[in-house]
Formats: structure tokens, C-alpha cells, sequence
């Protein structure tokens, strides 16, 4: 019974991470979903009201915990979630558990544990599944409060952790992991959307370091702002943000006492350090075919119009839009942050260059168009670090 359950759950997380893939009625979708409601199916054999507990790294099925799900990441993502308790009954069709998954999908994305919304609490809800939150001691539900989504205190620590480690994959693993890219893009874009009006969050930079990940995740941030902005639809906003995630992707490549160097760099690390577009592009192109966009904008984006920039072009090319997009969120996001051998620019500073430069480095249309985007909706961008809680600027004005 207990291999059932375990076959189960791992059935459940991939279908949940599929989902984050594919749009509805795709093939690879509706697969992952019959192969885990086939898994419940086999489970309830044997088990008509199959109950999980999640709590941080341990799974607890009915009474007992599951030994070979010690320190299963999703127990703590789930619970993280406000879903530590899960039960199943014996009439749940395939459409409520989609929706279930679907819901469980969402509460990921916003990575909101202060939302423990719990259906478990809701009698006008005639559902076969039930979840929410549990009280440790005695089990105990706690009160179920619905969720305004416009004061949920949201912070960037699990997505600036998640690029991190991202990078040590890269880095260590010579994998790249599709999935949790585009996962902490649509979490990103969560964070944009948490209020009735979209936000800008940036992260701050804390230790040097760390650059390379921050940044990562701030050009994802503007990359994302800047396609919405001017008009494109959501799938190509969010692969662009993939693109602006996996920008500067080479630079795993480059040894780190030159990515940290307090002063200026000799003509060799500089050299060393100009390879990352072509290695970002390689890197992207050898583990995953599906992303030439991302191989594209980590080759280009440091192409500049006017004939500089590197990698050297023997003959005039036109880079793809997305990484003029990219060029500019790049280089605003490196001037506004301070590093060893200079202090930030100031955003009006940056924005003044950048218009000065149309024509030469920055291509006019998406140049013109960051810096209205910037001044227009300048108040709304967000500066954090990944432990404090992001805070809409309309709701910090009301208050």
C-alpha cells in the first residue's frame, strides 16, 4: 500500500510540473494527468480514502510516515503552499482532480503560505478532495480566512534561490533545467501581478558575489515588464522572461575571482569574460533545442548597433527584437546596481544614456519604449532583498 501511495505523490508532483509547462489539451498535459489519475485509481484499490500529511521534509500516510519520502522537496513545497493535509475520496472524477491540480498549480506560483485558504473549510464546496492546513499538535484545522490578493506579502527568496541553484546545475551538473526556469518565470510574473496594478520588483544585491543570480532575475523581471508593455501576448512576455533569465547563462564559465574583481580587468580576463555570450548560447543550445529564443538572446545581447560590442561580427547583422529587449534591461540593471568598482547610477542617469544612445547602441523602438515604460510606471517598480516582503506601491500610499 505504501508503494502505491509513494508511486502516487511522485505521479501528482510530475503532473503538477508538466501543467506548468503546456497549456490546456496538450498532448504532453493531458498524459501527465491520466498517468497520475490512473496512479490514484491503483492507490484507492487498495486504499478507498487515501490521507497525506505534509510536513516540511516528512510525508505522513494515514498514521505512518513514508521512509522513502524522507526529504522529499515537495512535501515542503506543498506545505509551503498551505496544502499540509490532503485527502482523497472515493468518488473524485478526473475534471476535480485536474481542477485540484490546477489549484495546487496557482498556490505554488505564489508561493504564498500566508494564504491558507483551505478548502477543507469550505461547506459550499461539495468536493471529494479535501486539503488545507493542520494544526501540528492534535491536527486541528486552523480558520479558514479567503486570501486578498492585493495584500499577500510576497518576497523573491524562493525564485532568487531557485536561479542560484539553477546555476549549480549548469555549473556542476552540465544540466539545464527547462522546467524550473520556466517555473520561476511564471512565479516572477505572479509577483508582477499580485496587486490591481502591475509592480516592477527588482532584487537588491547583498553580497557580490551573488551578482550574476540577482541580476538573472531582474533582467527576467524587466524583460517580462518591457513585453508587456508593448503589447505582446503572454506566452511571448514569458519567453522573453525566460530569455532574460537565462541571458548571461555563460558566465557560469567564467571563473568566479573574475565575475568579483574589485578593479579593472587585464586584456586576458577580459577576454575570458566576453566568451560568456557564445558559451551562454552553447550551453542553452546543447541541453535544450526547445529554447532557441533564450540561445539567440544570450548570443546577441551584448551586440551593439553601431558595429561594438562582442562577440565580433564580421557582417552587419539584425539581432532578434527580444534581444534589443534584453540589450537595455541588461544594461539598466547593471548600471542601477552598485559593484566593486563603481557605485549605482541613478535611474534618471541611465535612462538619459539610454536616449542618448538610440540609433547607436539601443535600437529606437524597444529603447523608447523602456524609457516611457520606466518613467511612466517608474513609482511602481519595487526594490527588495529576497527576505522582505514586496509591498504594491498603491497599498503603501493608502497607508
Amino acid at each position: 500500500m505504501s508503494a502505491d501511495a509513494t508511486r502516487f505523490l511522485h505521479s501528482m508532483a510530475q503532473a503538477i510540473s508538466t501543467m506548468a509547462l503546456y497549456r490546456d489539451g496538450h498532448p504532453a498535459r493531458e498524459r501527465a494527468l491520466d498517468q497520475s489519475f490512473d496512479a490514484l485509481q491503483r492507490l484507492r484499490e487498495s486504499d478507498p480514502r487515501p490521507r497525506f500529511s505534509f510536513l516540511g521534509g516528512e510525508v505522513i500516510y494515514q498514521d505512518r510516515g513514508l521512509q522513502e519520502l524522507k526529504d522529499w522537496d515537495w512535501s515542503a513545497r506543498l506545505a509551503g503552499a498551505g496544502i499540509e493535509r490532503l485527502e482523497m475520496a472515493t468518488d473524485v472524477m478526473r475534471e476535480e482532480y485536474e481542477e485540484f491540480l490546477d489549484t495546487v498549480l496557482a498556490r505554488l506560483a505564489l508561493s504564498a503560505a500566508a494564504q491558507a485558504d483551505t478548502a477543507l473549510a469550505r461547506p459550499e464546496r461539495r468536493s471529494g478532495i479535501r486539503f488545507g492546513t493542520i494544526g501540528v499538535r492534535g491536527m486541528a484545522e486552523r480558520p479558514a480566512e479567503e486570501p486578498v490578493t492585493a495584500t499577500i506579502a510576497y518576497t523573491l527568496q524562493e525564485e532568487a534561490e531557485a536561479v542560484r541553484w539553477l546555476h549549480r546545475e549548469v555549473e556542476d551538473k552540465a544540466m539545464l533545467p527547462l522546467m524550473e526556469a520556466e517555473a520561476i518565470v511564471r512565479s516572477l510574473s505572479v509577483a508582477m501581478h499580485g496587486d490591481s496594478q502591475m509592480i516592477i520588483p527588482l532584487l537588491q544585491l547583498k553580497e557580490f558575489d551573488e551578482y550574476t543570480t540577482t541580476h538573472s532575475t531582474n533582467v527576467a523581471v524587466l524583460a517580462m515588464a518591457l513585453a508587456e508593455y508593448l503589447g505582446l501576448g503572454a506566452r511571448d512576455v514569458r519567453n522573453y522572461g525566460v530569455a532574460g533569465l537565462l541571458h548571461d547563462l555563460g558566465k557560469v564559465r567564467v571563473p568566479r575571482e573574475i565575475l568579483v574583481k574589485p578593479g579593472k580587468l587585464t586584456d586576458t580576463e577580459r577576454d575570458v569574460m566576453r566568451r560568456h555570450p557564445v558559451d551562454g548560447a552553447r550551453i542553452i543550445l546543447e541541453r535544450e533545442t526547445k529554447l532557441d529564443l533564450a540561445a539567440t538572446v544570450a548570443y546577441e545581447h551584448h551586440i551593439v548597433l553601431n558595429g561594438t560590442g562582442y562577440p565580433h561580427v564580421h557582417y552587419p547583422r539584425h539581432c532578434h527584437h527580444a534581444s534589443h529587449l534584453v540589450h537595455i534591461c541588461d544594461f539598466y540593471d547593471a548600471l542601477r546596481t552598485n559593484r566593486p568598482y563603481r557605485v549605482a547610477w541613478e535611474r534618471d542617469k541611465v535612462l538619459a544614456y539610454i536616449e542618448n544612445g538610440i540609433g547607436r547602441e539601443f535600437e529606437e523602438t524597444a529603447a523608447r519604449a523602456f524609457v516611457a515604460m520606466m518613467r511612466e510606471w517608474g513609482q511602481r517598480s519595487v526594490v527588495v532583498d529576497d527576505h522582505t516582503a514586496i509591498t504594491p506601491p498603491a497599498a503603501a500610499a493608502s497607508g
